[in-house]
């Protein structure tokens, strides 16, 4: 190896952040610098984060380092790998350099007779002069550019005075005392983006940040102790992202080591403090399994919206008296009762493990709830012993959104009256095994007027609509079926499933196929799969004016 190549080795220690040449997606840490037994020159041992390398960090026998996975190390020449470049030299790679001929030569499209028709970008040069004007940019997107410095920015440099918003994803930074160089450079900058950049574990010099409000950490190895450091820096944080960093628990600290670095005073507390402004908490993607972590928030005066979506939680419930009214240490001469969640309005709990009806009830006491989601839990499944949308919504009183779909006034009603019906259908005449199972059935039942009904025996008045018709569209929707007008039936809700298919074969003249329903049901991105075929309409809670899908057996 060259001279220059020895000497180009100095670029590279310990812990370093480093990307490939050839590709600055491919990002990895420095675990080694040196000789390797049998190669001739020096080599840079390098731990990839996304485990496509040769080995653990062994060769030939010789352990040089420990790679995260058994095969995520490897062994780069000098040349071939780079340290980064600074923020400034990024800016100027992303918007002052110009496309070039064959890059401007590869934009077309085709025409209809199949002919490359040249793209003229209309106003290119106006846009293009606008975007090298660096004073002139509020926003900036640095993504997989190999940012691994702040740069040297003059005392009252105004070059980069109006960036209020800055995506550097992907980049190579790791220290917080250049994060903390990067915000006091940039005055304006209001939100800050720096997922998959692999953070070290030291936070303490990091300065305050008065200006981010939005700071996003997803995939960045955080934990819960150094948000708990970090939210002294963040005055005026309103939005925290945090997704796929393997949190399992929040964490309180109130060592005397936290103290020490924060400047606080010693304090006790069971829920997070601070955070003052923070209306967003992003958790998703983590691995909480304990609801009483999370209850750990509950004093987040400001929170608005909580997102655990792909946690392991299976559990939900509300803060009881007693937990409201835990002994809160320094703070409980002034703040001895507080209403736990008491802004929370919306909460993410999708393709978590949650499977009890009474997590679902829980729901109801957060006092300003109205956005959740809760698809992809067994709960919330039907084909897994679930319960459908309608029912989710009939047991929710104040809930707006359901898994990401406006509930209608309509839709609430229908799905109210259908809940009581199939109650009604179902349970013997026990007031008090009703509540305990369905909290909701008694004032819904009162709500809607509905009496308690029974077949009509002689020539009474109207029957009821449990024991009478209702109407119902049914569409045929089978590959081989053919196309065949929706009809709309006036049928007993007693029907069973069993008999509503061979109607249905009566109706569409369907001779060799064996139908299969589903119930369309509003709101709900699939339908519902009527199997069992001793259920009737009523059993199943299927309303007037409802839809079945008329399919037909694999």
């Amino acid at each position: 190896m060259s001279n220059t190549g020895e000497s180009n080795s100095e670029l590279f220690k310990l812990g370093q952040r480093v990307h490939s040449v050839n590709d600055r997606r491919r990002i990895g840490t420095v675990k080694y610098v040196g000789e390797v037994q049998g190669y001739s020159g020096v080599w840079v041992g390098v731990d990839w984060d996304d485990g496509n390398g040769k080995h653990d960090g062994s060769v030939n026998g010789v352990s040089y380092f420990r790679a995260w996975a058994e095969k995520s190390g490897s062994f780069v020449r000098v040349p071939n790998l780079s340290p980064g470049v600074s923020l400034l030299e990024s800016l100027q790679l992303r918007y002052k350099s110009e496309s070039t001929k064959e890059e401007e030569d590869e934009m077309y499209v085709l025409s209809a007779s199949n002919k490359r028709v040249s793209v003229e970008l209309l106003g290119k040069d106006k846009i293009q002069d606008k975007l090298s004007k660096f004073e002139e940019l509020t926003g900036a997107s640095l993504s997989y550019l190999g940012v691994s410095s702040p740069g040297v920015q003059c005392n009252g440099d105004t070059t980069l005075a109006n960036l209020k918003h800055l995506d550097l994803t992907g980049n190579l930074l790791s220290d917080w005392k250049d994060v903390g160089t990067i915000c006091e450079q940039l005055p304006a900058l209001g939100a800050l983006n720096l997922s998959n950049n692999l953070m070290n574990k030291d936070v303490s010099e990091l300065p305050q940040l008065k200006n981010i409000r939005i700071l996003v950490l997803n995939s960045t190895g955080v934990n819960w102790v150094e948000v708990e450091i970090l939210k002294h820096s963040l005055p005026a944080i309103e939005e925290l992202h945090l997704m796929g960093n393997n949190i399992s628990a929040i964490k309180i600290v109130s060592t005397l080591r936290l103290c020490l670095i924060c400047g606080l005073k010693p304090m006790s507390s069971p829920v997070v403090e601070g955070f003052e402004s923070l209306q967003l908490l992003n958790l998703d993607d983590n691995s909480v399994a304990d609801w009483n972590e999370i209850l750990k928030l509950s004093k987040l005066r400001s929170l608005e919206k909580l997102y655990l979506n792909k946690n392991k939680l299976n559990h939900v419930h509300y803060p009881d008296k007693d937990t409201i009214h835990e002994p809160l240490g320094a703070y409980e001469s002034h703040e001895k009762s507080y209403i736990p969640f008491q802004k929370l309005s919306c909460l993410l709990l999708g393709s978590n493990n949650i499977e009890d009806l009474a997590s679902i009830d829980s729901l109801n006491l957060f006092p300003d709830l109205r956005d959740i989601r809760l698809s992809d839990n067994p709960i919330a499944d039907p084909g897994r012993g679930g319960i459908p949308r309608f029912v989710i919504i009939a047991r929710l009183a104040k809930i707006e959104i359901l898994n990401g779909s406006e509930i209608s006034r309509r839709e609430r009603k229908e799905s109210e009256i259908r809940y009581v019906r199939i109650v009604m259908s179902k349970l013997p005449d026990n007031p008090e095994e009703i509540k305990q199972l369905h909290p909701r059935f008694g004032e819904l039942k009162n709500l809607h007027g509905i009496e308690d009904e029974r077949p009509s025996i002689g020539a009474g008045g109207p029957q009821k609509m449990a024991s009478g018709l209702l109407f119902i569209t049914l569409k045929c929707v089978g590959a081989s079926m053919g196309e065949k007008p929706p009809l709309t039936k006036k049928l007993p809700a007693t029907t069973t499933v069993g008999k509503l298919k061979i109607l249905c074969e009566s109706f569409f003249k369907l001779k060799s196929v064996k139908p299969k329903l589903f119930l369309q049901e509003e709101g709900s991105p699939l339908p519902l799969l009527l199997d069992d075929e001793m259920a009737s309409l009523m059993d199943l809670g299927v309303g007037n004016e409802s839809t079945i899908l008329v399919d037909e057996e694999s």
